[in-house]
């Protein structure tokens, strides 16, 4: 019986949709900072293989590695989180008082942070080393945006 079709134990087991948005979210974010794979490993003392595998939810992140990497990749945990499609969490039916900041936010349902013209803006600005500057960079940005309406 074990070679039959549909038997369980032939087919291959996928990643939980969470360990996937989760690997998804440390992929975003090491990218922004411009780190490679082999590079983030390094910070955390793993090799890239043990990264790409935590970036494809392929292996689950524990708390004491999402603490590492937060701190590595300078982001509060909930960030991992953030934007968590529907149908994954079953905090949607929450009140929206309950819900934190991140589950309110729709903005970005086009996948704006995932747009190659985002993560060269981003990177451009972290390159900017004199940090006054790039407060003044921020403003201005954030006025225009409200200028236009957005």
């Amino acid at each position: 019986m074990s070679g039959e079709l549909g038997d369980a134990s032939d087919r291959e087991p996928r990643p939980n949709p969470i360990d996937v948005h989760v690997g998804s979210r440390i992929r975003l974010r090491r990218t922004l900072m411009g780190l490679s794979q082999e590079r983030l490993g390094e910070a955390l003392g793993l090799t890239f293989q043990q990264v790409q595998k935590y970036e494809r939810g392929v292996n689950r992140v524990g708390a004491s590695r999402l603490f590492d990497l937060a701190r590595v990749l300078d982001v509060p945990i909930a960030f991992f989180y953030d934007d968590m499609p529907d149908g994954v969490t079953p905090l949607r039916a929450a009140p929206a008082a309950v819900l934190g900041f991140a589950d309110q936010q729709d903005a970005f349902g086009d996948d704006t942070l995932s747009r190659r013209e985002t993560l060269e803006l981003v990177r451009a600005y972290y390159r900017i080393t004199d940090v006054s500057v790039r407060k003044r960079v921020f403003e201005l940005i954030k006025s225009l945006a409200t200028e236009s309406g957005l």
